[in-house]
């Protein structure tokens, strides 16, 4: 069993699972490239159960135990968390250590090193037939959708900036007002919606996703986890997670991951260049 089967295994069978195993679930799935350096003891305090909840979790996949359902993490691991490995042990270190003196600089450099490990995370764990489905999606669609809230809500901004590019009917769900199950009367059957929503997940973009999905709309979810609300409803799921620096969560592998949706689309349908025309640009005519 490779570790995308387990994964999809996980995630198919996320909903039956108790509520230790769907904790332990979510930090295989959100630490895989780490769990091949992880002691069991490790994993449970983690996920805060018993150490036996992580064998009978190993052994409900068909593993003999933690060890064996380890080892198919451990292919290509060196490689995977060299940029990330290094920077969370740096932070863990200057937490842990007590430091109150970082200068403006040094903090910057660390929301930088973050937001760079991060973007390195995603490029290597794109998954690239899901991401191919998506600019599919996009592509024979009339309209598009856009559902982001709260601090997913400049992706769905910036998402519907870039799509008006297209000659495709865009709408972006604010929730102004609350009136977002208001605006989904508009979705018709072959639309797609995008929707943007990490843990703990907005109940505003939950709501306006299922109504599409109900209303015959395809979904492409952009979100943290396989077992996450969103994922469960889409036809496309796009799995990002953003690193946290001193507790603030970085946007930049998002805002990547977005830009590179609409440049892949822009490339499938070949939109046209048009030069922008600037005040000077016509004063000097």
């Amino acid at each position: 069993m490779t570790v995308e089967q387990l994964l999809k295994r996980i995630s198919q069978e996320y909903e039956n699972l108790s509520k230790q195993l769907k904790v332990i679930a979510r930090h295989v799935e959100q630490h895989r490239d780490h769990l091949g350096l992880e002691g069991i003891q490790d994993v449970a305090a983690q996920c805060e159960v018993q150490p036996s909840a992580v064998v009978r979790f190993a052994k409900h996949f068909g593993f003999s135990g933690f060890t064996e359902m380890q080892r198919i993490f451990r292919d290509g691991l060196a490689r995977q968390i060299a940029p990330s490995g290094n920077y969370k042990t740096r932070i863990r270190e200057v937490i842990e250590s007590g430091a109150g003196s970082l200068s403006a600089v040094e903090i910057a450099h660390e929301f930088l090193g973050g937001s760079i490990a991060g973007m390195q995370e995603l490029r290597n764990g794109l998954q690239g037939p899901s991401f191919k489905k998506a600019v599919d999606l996009l592509a024979d669609a009339d309209a598009i959708w856009i559902a982001g809230s709260r601090r997913s809500f400049p992706i769905a901004a910036y998402l519907d900036y870039a799509l008006q590019h297209t000659d495709k009917r865009i709408g972006l769900v604010t929730a102004l007002g609350s009136m977002h199950l208001g605006q989904m009367r508009s979705v018709r059957k072959g639309d797609v919606m995008i929707a943007i929503s990490y843990a703990p997940y907005a109940e505003e973009t939950l709501e306006a996703a299922q109504a599409a999905v109900q209303r015959g709309a395809r979904l492409i979810a952009i979100t943290d986890s396989r077992m996450s609300p969103l994922a469960r409803d889409a036809h496309i799921a796009l799995i990002v997670q953003d690193n946290s620096t001193f507790g603030f969560r970085s946007l930049t592998s998002t805002m990547g991951l977005a830009q590179s949706l609409f440049i892949a689309l822009a490339y499938r349908l070949e939109l046209p260049y048009q030069a922008s025309t600037t005040p000077a640009d016509m004063a000097a005519r």
